[in-house]
């Protein structure tokens, strides 16, 4: 195989992945839930919390040790936040699947929100779904950003992957600090 056609090959399945992470996400977000289940993944939103400040650590560190020009640091690091990043996707779609669905002011938690509940997150309520929303969008723009600078790294093109680790960085920290304000914010909820 030529490199040109391994190149091909690897943008192929980027593109593909990309594409289909969202898809999948979204699919097992929105299919019946099973009345019947009787896995416990009450204990996941808090994993999701932690990971996201893992990521978002490694990250901050990885840029650091960059600067400094300690590549090998750097590298650790970084594929640390994507171990992190891999295992929150997994663990996110595991507990939508398998989980309730948990409405921001619903404080009674009888998955209805009242009137009377309105009113008292009104002002934050908009602030939440501006933060969810954006969380979400980047988190799916962020998939293919992450796995091009992963290619560029490992093939060690390095004008290509610096080029493209300058969106990445701040989209995904965004995505991962986002991730931990949203637990804070939905957690009285649970």
């Amino acid at each position: 195989m030529t490199e040109n056609q391994s190149r091909k090959k690897y943008l192929s399945i980027i593109t593909i992945v990309s594409i289909l992470i969202p898809i999948v996400v979204a699919f097992l977000m929105f299919l019946p839930k099973n009345q019947q289940n009787t896995l416990d993944v009450s204990l996941l939103p808090h994993l999701h919390a932690i990971l996201n400040s893992a990521t978002a650590i490694c990250l901050v560190l990885g840029f650091y040790f960059i600067k400094q020009r300690k590549s090998s640091i750097h590298k650790g690091f970084m594929l640390s936040a994507f171990i992190f990043s891999s295992i929150f996707l997994v663990s996110y779609v595991t507990y939508h699947y398998f989980g309730d669905h948990t409405i921001f002011g619903d404080l009674n938690n009888d998955k209805l929100l009242s009137e009377d509940e309105k009113e008292q997150v009104v002002g934050i309520r908009f602030i939440y779904y501006f933060v969810l929303l954006s969380h979400i969008l980047l988190a799916a723009i962020v998939v293919p950003l992450v796995l091009l600078a992963l290619y560029y790294a490992f093939s060690q093109q390095w004008a290509k992957h610096k080029k493209v680790t300058k969106w990445t960085f701040p989209v995904w920290l965004y995505v991962a600090i986002t991730g931990v304000v949203v637990y804070f914010m939905i957690q009285p909820y649970y």
